[in-house]
């Protein structure tokens, strides 16, 4: 068996060869481990680090497409050069490459398809208490939509079969993270979590620069995926909402007309109460079109999944 440990690199030359040194070579049940660094764009020379500290394969990437994209293009790679399963970590050393072996072993023993290392957030000395709680509101919120029970969402420090891998599909050109998971929930997959141990920091995070900012970009996030794998509810729930506004309304305009014949003095309500219907109404039927294109995509997703060569 194959793995392929990737690593995503943006202008990674200063923090890349303390990742590498702690990389193993061997990890039980494989008979091949290989690293893989996808070069974001990088300005640095960071692909020539690479090189030169050992990768046995490198993806670049002429300019920076952002973390989602690099992490895509490291899996597409790994799949072509025949891995049997994929381990993702940071550059930045951020993870203890010793529990690789760990991450790997539910795969192994066949009792999941996608591991997802849990940091222990508590006790990580770089987080702030804001980023502290904003990783377990992310992980609540990533749990309720995904259907799964995964404590550290958006650890990036993960393992994947081949069969899961060939099935992910990555939107978002921020990161890879949330999206995933809701992904694999959404498919049905078997997916699991260990605990994991972190390294001092060596560097500021990239993704997390501003929490408002990466706030609203994971709820967009979230939103959009779950609007993808579950379109029809999305919209229903929307065409309902708006139903059940628009008949409140045109109750209310009924009750005024009849009983207290003061309808005239609430003909806004009457037009408000039209409009509102009216969208309800359209809304509903955009989840049908939805539902339909929904089924259309999975179909497509097959036939992706089936036709993907494996390069031995």
């Amino acid at each position: 068996m194959k793995l392929i440990i990737q690593i995503p690199c943006h202008n990674e030359v200063q923090t890349l060869p303390v990742t590498l040194a702690c990389l193993p070579r061997r990890v039980p049940g494989f008979d091949t481990v290989e690293w893989l660094a996808v070069d974001d764009g990088s300005s640095d020379g960071t692909a020539a680090c690479a090189r030169g500290l050992g990768v046995d394969h490198i993806v670049r990437l002429p300019k920076r497409q952002g973390l989602a994209k690099a992490f895509m293009a490291g899996i597409t790679a790994a799949l072509e050069l025949g891995a049997d399963v994929i381990v993702n970590t940071d550059a930045d050393n951020q993870y203890c490459a010793d529990d690789i072996a760990a991450l790997v072993a539910p795969i192994l023993s066949g009792s999941a398809d996608f591991v997802v290392g849990e940091r222990p957030i508590v006790m990580i000395q770089d987080f702030s208490f804001a980023k502290k709680m904003l990783q377990k509101a992310g992980s609540w919120v990533v749990r309720a939509v995904s259907h799964t029970d995964i404590p550290d969402a958006p650890s990036g420090f993960r393992a994947m079969s081949r069969s899961c891998a060939g099935q992910l599909n990555v939107f978002s050109d921020y990161t890879y993270t949330l999206e995933t998971i809701i992904q694999a929930g959404q498919k049905g997959m078997a997916i699991t979590s260990v605990p994991v141990r972190v390294n001092r920091e060596l560097r500021p995070s990239r993704l997390v620069k501003s929490i408002p900012a990466y706030i609203m970009r994971s709820a967009v996030t979230i939103l959009r995926i779950f609007v993808v794998y579950q379109p029809f509810k999305f919209f229903m729930a929307v065409g309902s909402l708006l139903l059940l506004l628009g008949l409140a309304l045109g109750l209310r305009f009924l009750y005024f007309y009849f009983v207290t014949g003061t309808g005239g003095g609430h003909v806004q309500s009457l037009i408000l109460a039209s409009i509102l219907l009216g969208m309800g109404f359209q809304t509903c039927l955009i989840a049908f079109i939805a539902d339909l294109l929904s089924v259309n995509r999975k179909l497509l997703e097959q036939i992706k999944v089936h036709h993907k060569p494996r390069t031995p």
